[in-house]
């Protein structure tokens, strides 16, 4: 029967959007060539597009879509393969033909396909565009535009990935328990990296990287149902939703900058707080204690003003100790010096902070001279301060937070 072109393309984008990954990951497994699996489902959604018109939306589009990849793929593989080298590709066709998955559900194989793309012979610079590509279908031009770089350069990225986990036989599988830790992290590492980029945008003009941040949450959600004992999955999903919930409160409604210690805690999103919170508290109960989950208890202490009205920052200073003991990143030690201030003193904090100047990377990095900038200026340091307000200025790229430091610099000679 009939229906119109519309219909049609609202159900292959609700399919995409649904099982892309998923039938990637499947075609992928078992012959662990990306780009081919790729083409051959691209090849599919073509032909949902021209035939579901005609015909109807099947009534498992997902076992329709994979039907006619496979066939794809075969006649691909026909056409490319003879004698004796085909041999085992061919008796793979053969049994492939055989499964009977039209009747069947689909095995879902993706975080099998996100620890292949998070491997270690993966460049962990690509690992998250790769993963966002594979599971989530974005183009290379929308990743591209999202890590600020060229669509070219990011193309050419992606398909000497996709090249390396065929030539080098990298495995599609979950690490066993012993060799987990290391793998998963890279897995989550590649997650949050797609989700700081979307969230990096507050106010969502640049959709492209609002979707990454929601694409981010979905992929940590997806972790985390199919890892449902591993506490650091479980802890990324929180951080990202108490990040998330925050969203409305980071900007006025004139589009300025504002810092989480003067945000209307009416604007936070209640339910997303209340999960994360959950989130964390499951986690726990599941032993061992890592980097995301000591990020999201930072997190849920900032929250702790719905309650009553106060930051706490003792259990924030405590939190970040413990973070510098996990993951002694120079961001962590600028975020625990800032702490030290607000419960030793500006002093003590900024003492704190001067212990990091020998790091050639904070030269060149915004919040270390704001954050500096803010404690010389309690101490009433006001040339040193304006100084480092004017570093960190030149640094910001983001127009209202530009503005924002611009303000608090002209505040000192008032």
């Amino acid at each position: 029967m009939d229906i119109s072109p519309e219909i049609a393309r609202a159900a292959a984008e609700a399919a995409a959007r649904q099982s892309y990954g998923k039938l990637v990951a499947w075609l992928a497994a078992r012959t662990r060539d990306v780009a081919a699996a790729e083409d051959a489902l691209a090849d599919a959604f073509a032909a949902a597009l021209e035939r579901w018109p005609h015909t109807g939306v099947p009534e498992k589009p997902e076992a329709w879509l994979l039907a006619v990849a496979r066939r794809r793929r075969v006649d691909a593989v026909r056409r490319r393969l003879t004698g004796e080298a085909g041999r085992d590709h061919l008796k793979l066709i053969a049994e492939e033909m055989e499964a009977r998955m039209v009747d069947e559900d689909l095995p879902d194989e993706r975080l099998r396909l996100m620890f292949a793309c998070a491997h270690p012979a993966i460049d962990p610079g690509v690992r998250a565009p790769l993963i966002l590509q594979t599971v989530l279908g974005f183009d290379a031009a929308t990743i591209a535009s999202a890590f600020l770089v060229s669509p070219a350069t990011m193309g050419q990225r992606l398909v000497r990935a996709k090249s390396r986990i065929r030539e080098t036989g990298i495995p599609f599988r979950v690490p066993e328990r012993d060799e987990l830790g290391e793998r998963l992290a890279a897995v989550l590492e590649a997650i949050y990296a797609a989700f700081a980029e979307g969230w990096s945008d507050p106010t969502g003009t640049e959709t492209r990287r609002r979707n990454l941040a929601t694409e981010g949450i979905w992929l940590g959600r997806l972790v985390a149902s199919l890892l449902p004992q591993e506490p650091e999955a479980l802890g990324l999903l929180s951080l990202m939703l108490f990040a998330e919930a925050r969203r409305a409160a980071r900007r006025s409604p004139a589009g300025d900058f504002v810092p989480l210690a003067e945000q209307d805690i009416g604007l936070w999103d209640d339910p997303l707080i209340d999960e994360a919170e959950a989130l964390l508290a499951h986690a726990a109960t599941k032993g061992g204690i890592g980097r995301y989950q000591l990020e999201a208890a930072v997190q849920s202490a900032h929250t702790a003003r719905r309650r009553n009205g106060r930051t706490d920052w003792p259990a924030i200073r405590q939190l970040y100790d413990a973070l510098m003991a996990v993951a002694g990143s120079p961001v962590v030690a600028i975020n625990r010096a800032v702490a030290i201030a607000e419960v030793e003193g500006a002093a003590v904090g900024l003492a704190a902070l001067y212990v990091l100047g020998d790091d050639k990377r904070l030269m060149d990095y915004q919040p270390y001279w704001a954050a500096r900038a803010g404690l010389l200026a309690r101490l009433g340091t006001t040339k040193a301060a304006e100084e480092a307000y004017d570093r960190a200025i030149g640094l910001e790229s983001d127009a209202a937070v530009r503005r924002f430091l611009q303000g608090k610099r002209a505040a000192l000679r008032n």
